[in-house]
């Protein structure tokens, strides 16, 4: 068995496709047959079914590819750690973040981290949470930037940073309280963001509160909550780090929420419990650092370097 021949496998399952999988794999679709083949012959085992239509692993091939991707990520990495030992920071980093959280931090995020760490082949991803913890434990990537309080067994959760909702008003809609409270809001047409701004653990949640708001429609970015709140009056809620895309007319409809445990948003940084590369998570709470608003990040991340 070879490392080459557990990466033969491991495109075969991705593509379910010889052809595909030998074009991937850059070598003749005969010869990636035959390495399937002595594989399969040195194990005892089948690990494909293959008609004329399609490819699918074997009950026992599905277990031998799980692990085949764990194999080969971990020998993958053996020339990244050796590197990061000496002082250098190199080699490929997968990350994804969040649909919600990317706009906010990517920009800047990815423009300083090519700055500093040019020897890092950076891929990021943005995927919703249920997609990342898939990535991470096939090891299709490295870490993942998601909402906080969504840990999987397998799975390492580090707090990054904790974020402020605030609340967006019409023009004509009570501009003179200076600070909301909840109970404030629950009179007035509240227009909200499918799932995201769901408020996790909170004793007022907003979409719990959806039944008390005359007109909810759940659109599908913060940007058209805020079209349609100027265009229908009405307030939606917003992170505190979209106030950077809004005029400075519109910054004049923004208002705190009283009581910060009940209007805010954590986020954290996930990784597999056994991922070893702990100076390349470094690299991203280093870059964090340059740019997120003061008082935001997490104090252990402001003090301490990440430690696995």
């Amino acid at each position: 068995m070879t490392l080459q021949q557990l990466r033969y496998i491991v495109a075969i399952d991705r593509h379910r496709n010889f052809a595909r999988a030998a074009e991937a794999c850059q070598i003749s679709q005969p010869t990636l047959s035959t390495m399937l083949q002595k594989l399969e012959e040195e194990l005892d085992v089948r690990l494909f079914d293959r008609t004329n239509k399609q490819v699918v692993p074997t009950a026992a091939g599905v277990k031998i590819v799980r692990q085949a991707e764990r194999a080969l990520m971990e020998a993958d990495r053996i020339h990244e750690l050796v590197n990061e030992d000496k002082g250098g920071i190199g080699g490929n980093f997968n990350l994804s973040v969040g649909p919600t959280i990317a706009p906010y931090i990517l920009p800047k995020f990815i423009r300083l981290y090519r700055q500093q760490y040019p020897s890092v082949q950076l891929t990021i991803s943005e995927m919703k949470a249920e997609f990342m913890f898939d990535a991470l434990a096939k090891g299709d990537i490295d870490a993942g930037i998601a909402i906080a309080g969504n840990s999987r067994s397998g799975t390492l959760e580090i707090p990054l940073y904790t974020e402020a909702f605030l609340v967006y008003l019409a023009e004509s809609c009570w501009r003179k309280l200076p600070v909301f409270k909840p109970e404030n809001l629950e009179h007035e047409n509240m227009w909200i963001m499918k799932e995201a701004q769901c408020l996790r653990d909170s004793a007022f949640s907003f979409c719990k509160a959806r039944a008390k708001g005359h007109h909810i429609y759940e659109a599908g970015s913060i940007e058209t909550l805020i079209r349609i709140v100027d265009e229908n009056g009405g307030y939606t809620i917003i992170p505190e780090m979209h106030l950077p895309f809004l005029s400075d007319q519109q910054k004049q409809n923004v208002r705190r929420i009283e009581g910060n445990y009940l209007s805010q948003r954590r986020v954290s940084l996930y990784i597999k419990e056994d991922y070893i590369r702990q100076s390349m998570l470094n690299t991203v709470t280093d870059t964090l650092k340059l740019f997120m608003p003061e008082g935001m990040l997490h104090d252990n991340i402001v003090k301490f370097s990440i430690r696995l």
